[in-house]
């Protein structure tokens, strides 16, 4: 590629990393086998069990602080855009610290190529643009040493029981500053934690910590070293993995008692000219009629039977995609990504099910809104309506059967970067800032900003709703919120 071709793809697509969890960046996880034990304490992957994330709990806080209403906090060293998942009362996550000096993230999408156009403005040449920027926004594999760890707290009090460190090196690949090295959440059946990180590896742990298998993975380049951020899936015995990478896109699925490759089947999607790599946690969907693996990708969303094979495939996705899909009442919603369309499916499609020119459904569509898609945050569903957010904090409101839009709005002057996916609870839909505001929103047809809860703190990676708790990761600490607790009830993480 000429370093003209190089310098116009970085500033298109240099913001195409993925937190999360979002990551958003980030962003990641799907539907969990039926075998979870205590669903109602249970967390157990990114987005929660039906990838919806919707608590259920009459007391589950509505507002909080550094003090007000937090049972505990504790200190995570290191850095991970990854989700905190909880089963069994304990809370497992993944995290990354490194031997030395770590490019430090950045709040917004912009940055990178605002500084491809300060020095292009500067006159330097195309080669020294492209190293410049590398040099300050990209964390490349032989500049640091990393060690991974798995984390387990007991949720009622936040004490660290263990921790292991699951690999030492340098990674697999590189990282746009505004990811993390672990972005993918882990994923638990209730006996095993399941960790996945793309091009590296996989590993099970008991819930004791022991290791029970690991299975190495090859290293695939991903577009501009920008990192990965697809979580794994459970799907029954399988644990199923999408990579959609610049060497060879594929979904995997792996026996979880052995971490034996079960079967893999390629996905030669996307454009030849375009990127091929891609972030968006797939979805386990069961219904009435199979159960299917939703894969989001570059150009095109995939639906695989439970034994690889394609069932259906839709186009007009974007090329850096990153929300998640979910089911809410019967059908399948999709993001399409930035710039693109919000789609509701009906189960039971085979074959190509693109919309033709100028249209808005057909047999398996139900409705699709242009330009409704989302770059970072996944959407929501809640009592009967669909809530879009911008990674700028523009939020829409659309009917869930209809796709009717009732309203677009910006939050708030004030709420202007977002990569978490929003939540919702009793009557309120809550959006969480990269600079750790939570916009308290009421749910219905009327926008109406109720308050604004802050932490002072990065946030990257989504929360976890567990009972009466509310667990949210920011860039230094993970917090238990509960209404009635304040800071003097719980432990700090100073304390433990």
């Amino acid at each position: 590629m000429s370093t003209l071709s190089k310098l116009k793809s970085i500033r298109k697509v240099i913001n195409r990393y993925v937190p999360l969890c979002a990551v958003s960046l980030v962003c990641v996880l799907l539907l969990v086998s039926p075998t979870v034990r205590g669903q109602d304490i249970a967390w157990p992957q990114f987005r929660g069990p039906n990838s919806n994330p919707v608590g259920a709990h009459a007391r589950l806080a509505e507002h909080w602080s550094k003090t007000e209403n937090v049972e505990w906090s504790q200190e995570i060293p290191g850095r991970g855009w990854s989700s905190p998942i909880v089963t069994g009362g304990k809370v497992y996550l993944t995290t990354v610290t490194t031997e030395g000096k770590s490019k430090p993230p950045q709040i917004g999408t912009e940055y990178s190529n605002e500084y491809v156009a300060e020095l292009q403005k500067q006159g330097l040449p195309m080669d020294q643009v492209i190293a410049r920027v590398t040099e300050r926004d990209i964390e490349l594999p032989n500049e640091v040493m990393l060690h991974y760890s798995l984390y387990c707290l007991n949720l009622k009090s936040g004490k660290v029981e263990w921790q292991k460190e699951f690999y030492k090196g340098h990674p697999p690949g590189g990282r746009h500053r505004k990811n993390s090295f672990v972005s993918e959440s882990p994923v638990t059946d209730g006996r095993r934690v399941y960790v996945y990180v793309a091009n590296l590896g996989l590993w099970a742990f008991d819930l004791k910590g022991k290791q029970v298998w690991t299975t190495p993975l090859e290293a695939n380049p991903m577009y501009l070293d920008f990192g990965t951020g697809s979580s794994p899936a459970l799907a029954g015995d399988l644990l199923v993995i999408v990579n959609d990478n610049e060497n060879q896109q594929y979904i995997a699925a792996f026996g979880k008692q052995t971490g034996k490759q079960v079967w893999r089947t390629n996905r030669d999607i996307g454009g030849k000219e375009q990127p091929h790599s891609g972030w968006a946690t797939p979805f386990v969907w069961r219904h009435a009629l199979r159960t299917e693996i939703v894969a989001v990708g570059p150009g095109e969303v995939v639906s695989y039977g439970l034994s690889g094979k394609e069932l259906w495939r839709l186009s007009g996705m974007s090329g850096s995609p990153i929300p998640m899909p979910f089911a809410y009442d019967g059908l399948l919603y999709i993001n399409g990504g930035r710039g693109r369309s919000l789609f509701a499916l009906r189960p039971g499609a085979t074959g190509d099910i693109s919309l033709g020119k100028d249209q808005t459904s057909n047999e398996y569509v139900v409705w699709s809104q242009p330009r409704a898609g989302t770059y970072l945050p996944s959407s929501l569903a809640y009592e009967g309506a669909v809530y879009a957010l911008t990674e700028t904090g523009i939020l829409s409101h659309f009917d869930a059967r209809t796709g009717k839009q009732t309203y677009k709005t910006r939050i708030d002057p004030a709420a202007t970067a977002f990569t978490t996916s929003p939540w919702a609870y009793n009557g309120k839909l809550f959006c969480l800032s990269e600079e750790g505001q939570t916009f308290v929103i009421g749910t219905g047809e009327q926008f109406q900003l109720l308050h604004v809860n802050a932490l002072d703190d990065m946030v990257l990676a989504s929360p976890a709703l567990v009972g009466e708790r509310l667990l949210i990761r920011t860039q230094q600490r993970l917090y238990s919120i509960r209404r009635g607790k304040s800071a003097g009830n719980g432990k700090q993480g100073a304390q433990g």
